[in-house]
This record gives C-alpha cells, structure tokens and sequence, in this order.
C-alpha cells in the first residue's frame, strides 16, 4: 500500500478565548468572597480629641457603672486619645460595658476574640458568643459576621442555613456585604433554596451601593440571562462599575464585550485597554486575551514579541490555551527563536490538561522527532487523545498511523472508520486516505469500517465538539 498523506501537521494557534468568565467559571456566578469579619469598628466615634479632663471624667462614669462611658472610655485606652495608649484597659473596660449589654462593646469583643488583636488571643467561640449577643440585639455587622462564622465553620458547627438566616437579618438592614452574600447563597443553592430571581435581587442592592463585586455578578446574571432577562447592554453596564473600581474579572470580561460587540459598539482599542488593566492584576485569562490581541494586530501594531510575554505570563499561572500558543510561538519561532523542546514543553502542559490542540500539536512533535525522539507509539497517543475531543486533523493523522502501522498494528479498518468521521467533517485529504484504502479492503471489512465509523461519529463526531 502507498504512504498516506498526513494532513495538517502544522502547529495551530488558538482563537481568542472567547469566555466571559473566568477559567472554570462559565455560565456561573462570581466563587462566594465571603468576608472574615466586618469592616474594623470605628474606635475614634464619640471618643473626645486628646481632652485628659474628658477622659476623668469617662472614668469617673465608668466606675460607677455606666456602660457607654465603659466603652468611650476603653476606645479611649485603644488609640491612646486623652489617655496613654493601654490595650488592657481597653479590654477590660470593653468587657465591662459588654457585660452590660452594650452591643458596641459586645461587637467590638467579638471582632477583637475574632482577629485576636491587641491582648487578646484568637477565640473564635468567643468571637461567636459575643456577636451572637449583639446580632440579637439587632446590630447589622454582628449579623453579618455571625453568619460568616456559620458559613466558614469557626466557633460552630457550619450550617449554611444559619449563616444565610443572619446574612439576611443584616442585609435588611443594608448591610451590603451581607446582601452579597446572601445574593451568592441564593445563585448557588447554600443554605437557601436555589433561586436566581432573589439572587439577582440581593446582589443589585449591593451593587447599586457600589459593591464591585456584587456589580459584577449582577453584570453575568444580565450576561447570561439568569434571574433577569438576558440583556448585554446592562451587562456592560455593571461591568463597567465594577471595571471602574479596577475590578479585574469585570475588566476582562467587558474587554470581552468590546472585543466582540456585545452590548457595546465592537472597539479593539478599547478591548485591549480593558484586558491590559485585568492583565496588570495577574489576570490569567485577561493576559492570554491580550497576548492574542497582539498576535493578531487587533486594537494593537502586530508584535509577536509582546504576544509571547503576555502568553508567557498566563501560562505561568496555568493558563490552559496560553501554554498551547506559547508552545507554537516556541515551534514556529514567532516572537522567540524556534525551540522546539520548548515548543514541546508548553504544549505537553497544555495537553496534560485536555487542550485539544496541544495534543494534536504535541502528537506532531513525537511523529516528526522535533524537540523529542520520534516516537510514533506517544504520538499515536496524543492523536488519540485529540482525535476524541473532536479534532479532525488528528482524526485523519491517526487513520494514517493505523493504515501505515505507525506505533500500532496496521489496521485497515481503524483506519477507515477515522478517515471517514475525518472525511465526513469536511477534511478533503482524510476523504482521499479513505478511498484509497477502501480498494484494498474486502467488502466484509468495509462493512465492519462503516459500522464502526457510525460508532465513533456518535463518540468522537461534532457532537463531541460542541459539548466541551
């Protein structure tokens, strides 16, 4: 039988990614970023300014009893304002006045047992039992770190129910980080049943009171139609608030807006100003983007050089398409000198982690003996792998390697069934491959090839494709 033509063994760079959200977090809601604690108290509210007379006279109140001279006058000892600073008195004059039922005082000891600040060990029971006695007196941030500790599973047990019960008592309140992560209990299904509508709901309280975060998660539910109807134009309208305050993943993704015309008239200039701000905050995604941007010559002159750093700089953080193209630019010497056992660093990178265009790239590699020994065995594998993911070139590469018995027994009915799902996907060489050995084949094996052709469209055929 005669050599088969390989086709398409060159090394193809990726698309620009067109994900709108974060590696791992399509179609979904920013992770929860449940804060520790609340704000720090406000430890200067009606403490007099550097007045030693004010102080005697707290103190004189304060032994007698009064709770909120008690408190004035520990906040007094914490920021050594009319008194010399002194962190022991401060606890003990917050925990008197605590002990009182003074809910300042009952906070600020949950925050301090929380933090373990100044005199005061990490004690998250206690950080819990005195922000359960302010929480129950009604005191918003008691509330919503109350919750957090339910949530996180420190000083109780977890129970997202709980932690979602004082998430929402503080964010009626309007407690914003609250009405935040109450918004992501509600997307997510914690503690509350699943419901976008209430999750979309709580996270527009929190963004019209400019919470970036919240901003940019009602920007995804718009994006992607979630709990409000879908709508690209609000969308790029959160992600602009959020953008504004240097919110990296709402940057990345209205860069993504413009970079396609979604919801904004479609502006190169501006997608890369977008993406280059995500990008300078180690946004992985953001770096690729910008690196394909300059591949490209789109909002950008052409250069190859910058595309390779900003390439480099997403794979290193893990960037699954980054570390496939940066790989290329290693084999075809584009913005680099041509290294192909850096070439084949990089895609094995990516390959190990499905890129399906790495393990075709890297299949190449091993068939062709470049940055590695030829070894037709490891590249009938990666072809392998490619093939069913989908990838029609490795499709009809491996029907070449089973026709030729390149790493594998010659098998001409393998070889059929790969040429023609190949074939069937428009691949005009596998069409020739499959013609060719079909004259050297029996009609029984034909048939058998056909079958089994049938069985891998269902398995490895477009369908394939569109699912990942």
């Amino acid at each position: 039988m005669g050599l088969m033509i390989v086709a398409n063994l060159g090394y193809a760079a990726e698309e620009l990614e067109a994900t709108k959200m974060d590696s791992g977090q399509e179609n979904s809601v920013s992770p929860i970023i449940v804060r520790l604690v609340d704000s720090l108290f406000n430890l200067k509210e009606d403490v007099p300014v550097d007045d030693a007379e004010a102080a005697d006279r707290y103190r004189k109140t304060a032994l007698q009893g009064e709770a909120k001279a008690q408190l004035i006058l520990g906040r007094m000892y914490a920021i050594g304002e009319g008194v010399p600073k002194d962190d022991v008195a401060a606890v003990h004059w917050f925990s008197k006045s605590a002990e009182q039922g003074n809910v300042e005082a009952q906070y600020t000891l949950g925050h301090m047992y929380d933090l373990g600040v100044w005199v005061v060990k990490k004690d998250d029971t206690e950080a819990v039992r005195w922000y359960r006695m302010a929480a129950e007196q009604g005191h918003a941030k008691a509330q919503f770190n109350l919750g957090v500790m339910y949530a996180n599973g420190e000083g109780v047990t977890e129970d997202d129910t709980e932690a979602a019960r004082w998430y929402r008592m503080a964010a009626e309140q309007g407690h914003v980080s609250a009405q935040f992560n109450l918004g992501v209990m509600y997307a997510s299904g914690e503690g509350v049943t699943e419901d976008d509508t209430e999750a979309a709901r709580w996270f527009r309280k929190a963004a019209e009171q400019g919470e970036a975060s919240a901003q940019f998660n009602l920007g995804v539910m718009y994006d992607y139609g979630e709990g409000v109807t879908e709508d690209d134009t609000e969308a790029a309208r959160w992600y602009r608030m959020a953008a504004e305050q240097g919110y990296a993943k709402a940057q990345f993704n209205l860069g993504v807006m413009y970079d396609y015309g979604e919801g904004v008239p479609k502006d190169d200039t501006e997608a890369v100003s977008l993406y280059r701000m995500a990008a300078e905050q180690e946004h992985a995604a953001a770096q690729f983007n910008l690196g394909v941007m300059y591949a490209n010559g789109e909002g950008v002159p052409e250069d190859d050089t910058e595309a390779v750093r900003w390439y480099r700089m997403a794979a290193e953080h893990g960037h699954v398409s980054a570390q496939s193209n940066l790989g290329n630019m290693y084999a075809n010497g584009e913005g680099v000198p041509e290294d192909d056992t850096e070439a084949v660093r990089w895609f094995r990178k990516a390959a190990e982690q499905e890129n399906v265009i790495a393990q075709f790239n890297l299949g190449n590699m091993y068939s062709n003996g470049e940055g590695v020994p030829e070894d037709d065995a490891k590249a009938l594998r990666w072809f392998h792998k490619a093939a069913e993911q989908g990838h029609v070139s490795a499709q009809n590469n491996l029907g070449v390697m089973y026709s030729n018995g390149e790493g594998v027994p010659e098998d001409d009915i393998q070889a059929y069934a790969w040429y023609s799902i190949a074939a069937a996907q428009g691949n005009e060489v596998a069409k020739e491959n499959k013609e060719k050995i079909a004259t050297d084949m029996t009609r029984a094996q034909v048939a058998e090839a056909q079958k089994l052709s049938r069985q891998y469209w269902e398995t490895y055929g477009p369908a394939r494709k569109s699912t990942r």
